[in-house]
């Protein structure tokens, strides 16, 4: 099934970067998706971005305010969650007898 994905951005060179880093990706690992470019504010806004770029993966915005690397986009595209830190056990309230 083709991935719909839509970079949202009104064309600063962060936008061209994640329009190039996604287009990279798709064509190096013969992904099936159509990749549109939105620079209308109303549309973006629509999406509830404030800051650009954003990376929109089947009506999903999974990216915001950042440009990704290429095996983020990646995992993203593959319908995996990039790694994130394990922030469990952290804090003062995560150990027994705290407070």
């Amino acid at each position: 099934m083709s991935k719909v994905i839509k970079i949202l951005g009104t064309g600063c060179p962060k936008c061209q970067s994640m329009t190039a880093i996604v287009k990279a990706v798709v064509s190096e690992n013969n992904i099936d998706a159509t990749i549109e470019k939105v620079e209308d504010i109303m549309e973006i806004m629509a999406f509830n971005i404030m800051t650009t770029p954003a990376l929109v993966i089947d009506d999903v915005v999974t990216i915001k305010g950042r440009v990704p690397n290429k095996s983020e986009v990646l995992e993203l595209l593959k319908g995996n969650e990039p790694a994130k830190p394990d922030n469990t056990n952290s804090g003062c309230c995560s150990q027994e007898n705290c407070c």
